[in-house]
């Protein structure tokens, strides 16, 4: 993130010299724009990676469009309102007063000198890559292309998605039969892969401090997607080809997801040792070298974490490779909220009670403390295995007073209060949001399921942890 005099564009100086003079018009006019502030960025997908972003753009003072499909997320971002409780309204407001503005009229693609695609890539039913958010969208904004645009992906996704997708919808999909830049004297519009690494609740790291990650379909797209990207990102790093960006990404999170698998697998062998899991990571942590702590937890939430595995193991059955020790990180994490189930089955029938027809409160259905993030939280999936299993099911999260109907779950129920946890024959913690008061809960409560170590430091009967 450095100022327009020692920005990117700078130093692209003597690669420019050699190109002609068209190209170099192009490429030098494009990065012009970007140093002075003057390049017009749109962003589609106005969610937690997408309006974040729009944000960080309009801190430096460019003019931002955020692209929405939801009328209504475009109609508060226009009144100044927000609908993410970390971002302020105050944040939006100061957007607007240097340009930004919200719509849903793909048109005004044609007007922008860059366009970040930040949309869902989820799996369907059948744990395969779903890319129908990034294809809908790319088919949406190819009639609208011109020369010397710049298209990014920020779309999580397996590598080979922008050259094998991306590109060929662009292709065909423009009536000017507009091509994807590959060489620095090469006209059309140029592509790239910029993986988001967003971390909702995270506020050790400002977000301007996160490297960026750059892979373009040559080196002219990579080229200006690091200037724009460094206008407001403190460095980027340039790769050689989008795919390598893409697998950069799948490795940061797959290298998350094997370690919470290995600690969440240990979890289950130290209750069965007596052993305090919490205790012995604590301890392996002072070791100053070779040891990162991970935690177990109830499984996995997020976009990113608990889909990435599946999406890698997919696209390696294309090259008869099978991806065994990812696959088993997959399937021990999303075992988890089944193994929470067995624990609070086993703990209810101690007391001679069943959890068919139990009265249990769930506490959090966010996917991480404190946040408003649902996206594939294991709450979801225990709110609906012990409705299966017959139990009254009821929930409390400060940052969700509805829980309606997901992709994935249709649990149409509102948060109950606290003040009454002692009708309830188990409450269950599962987002350890840090406005609990865990000891006033677990002294009201007739029994506490703990599958955070929430209640650390507590000593009480009442309290399994699991």
């Amino acid at each position: 993130m450095r100022s327009p005099s020692h920005a990117a564009g700078s130093e692209l100086g003597p690669t420019i010299k050699n190109m002609t003079t068209a190209s170099e018009n192009r490429l030098a006019g494009l990065i012009a724009k970007i140093d002075s502030r003057e390049a017009r960025i749109g962003i589609i997908g106005m969610g937690y990676v997408g309006l974040p972003l729009a944000l960080l753009f309009s801190g430096q003072r460019f003019r931002v469009t955020g692209f929405d499909v939801e009328q209504s997320r475009v109609d508060k971002l226009n009144a100044g309102a927000s609908y993410i409780v970390r971002i302020l309204p105050s944040e939006i407001q100061e957007a607007q007063r240097v340009g930004f503005r919200a719509t849903a009229d793909y048109s005004e693609i044609a007007q922008m000198d860059a366009v970040i695609i930040c949309v869902p890539t989820p799996l369907n039913d059948h744990h395969e890559p779903d890319l129908s958010f990034v294809t809908g969208t790319v088919k949406s904004i190819a009639p609208w292309l011109r020369e010397g645009q710049l298209i990014v992906l920020e779309s999580t996704t397996y590598p080979g998605t922008t050259e094998e997708v991306v590109v060929p919808l662009l292709e065909t999909g423009n009536p000017r039969s507009l091509k994807v830049s590959r060489s620095l004297d090469e006209p059309g519009v140029h592509v790239a892969f910029s993986p988001e690494r967003e971390d909702p609740g995270n506020t050790d790291v400002a977000r301007h401090d996160i490297p960026k990650v750059i892979g373009g379909c040559g080196p002219a797209s990579t080229q200006l997607a690091s200037a724009m990207y460094d206008a407001i990102f403190r460095s980027v790093i340039p790769v050689s080809n989008p795919a390598t960006a893409e697998m950069t990404k799948l490795l940061e999170n797959i290298y998350r997801c094997v370690n919470i698998a290995l600690v969440n697998e240990l979890k289950q062998l130290c209750m069965r040792m007596g052993i305090d899991i919490h205790e012995v990571i604590d301890a392996a942590k002072t070791k100053p070298f070779g040891f990162q702590a991970f935690y177990p937890g109830p499984g996995l939430g997020g976009h990113c974490i608990p889909i990435d595995p599946f999406y890698l193991s997919w696209k390696a059955r294309q090259f008869d490779f099978r991806t065994r020790f990812i696959e088993l990180a997959g399937e021990i994490n999303t075992a988890m909220p089944y193994f929470v189930i067995e624990q609070i089955a086993a703990t209810l029938n101690e007391q001679r009670k069943s959890i068919k027809g139990s009265k249990i409160l769930v506490l959090g259905v966010a996917y991480k403390r404190d946040i408003d993030d649902l996206r594939e939280s294991p709450s979801l999936t225990i709110i609906e295995l012990l409705r299966e299993k017959g139990a009254a099911v009821a929930y409390n999260d400060p940052f969700f007073a509805t829980v309606g109907r997901g992709r994935q779950y249709d649990l149409d129920m509102t948060s109950a209060p606290l003040d009454n946890l002692g009708k309830y024959d188990a409450v269950v913690i599962v987002t350890d949001h840090s406005t609990y008061d865990y000891r006033a809960i677990v002294e009201q409560s007739q029994l506490v399921v703990d599958t955070r170590n929430a209640t650390k430091g507590i000593d009480s009967p009442k309290i399994v942890r699991c």
